[in-house]
């Protein structure tokens, strides 16, 4: 068994044990301590740290993510790093009520209850857990779904809220000759078995707010946002929240159904969709917000005031790098600013 060293978070003051052959993001999770994370492959910055004290080596990272002089300065990015001794490690990004909420990472087994195509390219995948009672999540995270036949394993969001009813709900972009992609569309069928770990991820409803709440999507990211949708409906909020929604035409829209009922369910929920081609002339009124134009650019139109509002924005890179700037330009503090930005890994699925 791997050495363990005792490593310490500040300013939060709380300790976990690392063994040697995990890293620090990994042994927190296996602790039920939530830090901030995005990809978990030292793709991107978001579990960027600052090492106060002790022995860490890093395992290969992206130097986009962690430039040379970051990390001569100290910096390491906690998915990428081990303990070799005693840490005592500065926590750059962080929410305390986040990171003391958090749920241990379980490994659980499930069966395909249902696959429904939406689109030519986005597929509604229904997970039932064998024992539902033994894993358990917050609206918003993700999962990683061992691809059958493989080592390997690909990360999606779940669009559930109720843990209740043991299944996990999945919106699913295919790709083509992707590894997840081509077993769903060719060999995975209803009825057979899939192993998951998780919960993972920070992107959740922050819900000690009060503030207006703007959510943005695009493609499969509708799954996470669907996700606090529903988390509000169940709790009965009448927090006031608009989600702008891309698309590239009418038939990229999905889950319009499931959008319609949430319509009805918040009593202070908008829905805008946005289409990047023109609206069709036949286009019936179930949403009368519609707007033509890329979702970042409706979104700047329409939303002169961010400054005031939680911002949750979920999809694929281009969209997260095209919103970041205007919400920068728009003033929006950086703490009122929640994304979960799909990697180069899962979109190479």
């Amino acid at each position: 068994m791997a050495d363990e060293h005792v490593v310490r978070f500040e300013p939060v003051g709380i300790e976990i044990k690392a063994a040697e052959d995990e890293t620090v993001l990994d042994a927190a999770f296996r602790q039920g301590i939530s830090l901030m994370h995005g990809c978990r492959e030292g793709q991107c910055s978001a579990c960027k740290a600052f090492v106060l004290d002790g022995d860490v080596q890093m395992g290969r990272y992206s130097t986009f993510a962690l430039a040379d002089y970051e990390s001569d300065e100290g910096y390491i990015l906690m998915c990428r790093a081990h303990a070799y001794g005693d840490l005592e490690i500065e926590l750059e990004n962080y929410d305390e009520d986040m990171i003391r909420s958090g749920l241990p990472v379980v490994t659980a087994q499930t069966t395909i209850a249902s696959v429904t195509e939406l689109t030519h390219d986005i597929v509604h995948v229904r997970l039932a857990l064998d024992e539902p009672s033994a894993f358990r999540f917050h609206p918003g995270q993700y999962i990683d779904i061992a691809v059958p036949g493989t080592d390997v394993s690909r990360s999606f969001s779940m669009a559930c809220a109720n843990q209740a009813d043991g299944i996990l709900d999945l919106i699913i972009k295919k790709y083509p000759g992707g590894l997840f992609s081509e077993k769903l569309a060719n060999e995975l069928k209803v009825g057979d078995a899939l192993t998951v770990t998780g919960p993972y991820g920070a992107f959740t409803l922050r819900v000690s707010s009060d503030r207006r709440l703007v959510f943005v999507a695009g493609g499969a990211g509708m799954s996470a946002l669907l996700a606090l949708l529903r988390q509000m409906a169940d709790s009965g909020s009448d927090r006031e929240v608009v989600y702008y929604y891309g698309a590239r035409n009418e038939a990229d829209l999905i889950m319009t159904t499931e959008i319609a009922a949430l319509a009805e369910a918040l009593p202070n929920f908008t829905y805008v969709p946005c289409l990047s081609e023109s609206w069709p002339e036949d286009w019936p009124a179930t949403f009368p917000g519609g707007a033509t134009g890329l979702v970042t650019e409706v979104l700047l139109e329409r939303e002169p005031n961010l400054r005031a509002c939680d911002v949750y924005l979920c999809g694929p890179p281009p969209m997260i790098d095209a919103a970041l700037p205007v919400l920068e330009g728009l003033g929006v503090p950086t703490d009122q600013v929640f994304y979960d930005k799909f990697t180069i890994t899962a979109a190479t699925d």
